[in-house]
């Protein structure tokens, strides 16, 4: 890990020393060390949890100054890319890198930083049902991860170098692509430095003039949903799932739309469930030819940033023939636009903390 931590420093130190300005980029670079614990989410995990995970994250990032005016709505946030590097100090759970997208929002005249970065991660020593049988985390080498990280944030302290230091929570998980998968979330201090690489930024711009006048009529929306899933029964084997939703949204103003609508669930890992479960319990008294396909209504908010936009969205299974997670679920993730009607998306569904699928859709908002 040191000698990790010195080559980052040393690719820090060669590039604020031979960046040369020809003309303004507006971004930055930070980099941040951070150490801290796997918070016990649930106690088949206590077994992983046998040291102070650490790791560093190298990011770079891209200034806004309203030019646009979605910047000028969110207070100029930043986006960019970051990489991570994490020691779970476990050899049952081995290192993670990952990749991710990410924004940053400012606060308290932009001394404090909220980031929240969403990517993927790749693990290297993943559950083995015979080398490695007791990493019940990760049972897939390649997974999804987040991140959000508050900091409080010092820009230009000495020339183009600033400081900053807060706290991370990082989140591993494949969403049951493949069993295991109980996940891992660390709680972290960190601690890092910026490099600007323009000697000054420009005016922050401002005129939102247009945004009281802003209306828009009820909006309807239809989703495909798929990808593949398991139970948590450890060789189950992956089966594909399909969903179908359609909703109604309203624009309450250039950031904000509420949602109401009906999703239609074909999880067929949960059709070879009821099966596995009728005959391995006799006892449950459990029908193997119950049906295996829910219906949900929901409730969801749309947050729009230029086109991306960030949903949540809360559901019941009215039509619920079989008891899986319980009746509520949730569904979080992101939209991208393309024109003014389609758009694709990546969405997490799960039960309180329990995920049961990464959802891949595209759709149509009329």
């Amino acid at each position: 890990m040191k000698r990790f931590l010195f080559l980052i420093f040393v690719g820090f130190q060669f590039l604020c020393s031979s960046q040369e300005q020809k003309s303004p980029t507006f971004s930055s670079i930070d980099i941040n060390y951070f150490i801290g614990n796997i918070a016990l989410h649930n106690n088949s995990i206590l077994h992983l949890i046998t040291g102070h995970p650490e790791g560093v994250i190298v990011s770079w990032n891209k200034k806004t100054f309203g030019l646009n005016t979605w910047e000028q709505r969110y207070n100029y946030p930043d986006y960019g890319v970051s990489f991570s590097y994490q020691n779970l100090k476990n050899e049952v759970l081995g290192n993670n890198y990952a990749l991710y997208g990410h924004y940053n929002f400012y606060f308290f005249n932009r001394n404090l930083m909220v980031r929240i970065g969403q990517g993927l991660a790749f693990t290297t020593n993943p559950y083995d049902k015979e080398t490695n049988y007791k990493n019940i985390a990760f049972g897939t080498k390649l997974m999804s991860s987040t991140y959000m990280m508050i900091n409080y944030k010092k820009e230009r302290v000495i020339d183009n170098i600033g400081f900053q230091a807060g706290l991370s929570l990082i989140h591993y998980s494949n969403a049951n692509v493949k069993a295991p998968n109980t996940s891992i979330n660390s709680l972290t201090i960190s601690a890092g430095m910026t490099y600007n690489f323009d000697d000054e930024d420009i005016e922050y711009q401002y005129n939102l003039s247009d945004d009281a006048r802003f209306a828009q009529p009820i909006k309807y929306n239809v989703v495909f949903r798929s990808g593949v899933s398991e139970s948590d029964v450890v060789g189950s084997g992956q089966f594909p799932f399909y969903i179908v939703s359609a909703y109604a949204d309203k624009r309450l103003n250039r950031k904000s739309a509420i949602q109401f609508g009906v999703d239609a669930f074909f999880s067929n890992f949960l059709k070879e469930l009821i099966y596995y479960e009728s005959v391995s319990f006799p006892n449950r008294d459990i029908d193997p030819n119950t049906d295996y396909k829910r219906l949900g209504v929901f409730v969801g908010h749309e947050l729009f940033i230029n086109k991306l936009s960030i949903v949540t969205q809360l559901g019941f299974y009215a039509y619920y023939p079989y008891d899986f997670e319980g009746r509520l679920y949730q569904r979080i993730g992101f939209k991208r636009y393309f024109g003014d009607k389609w758009f694709g998306a990546v969405t997490l569904k799960s039960h309180a903390a329990k995920a049961e699928a990464v959802e891949i859709g595209i759709g149509i908002r009329l």
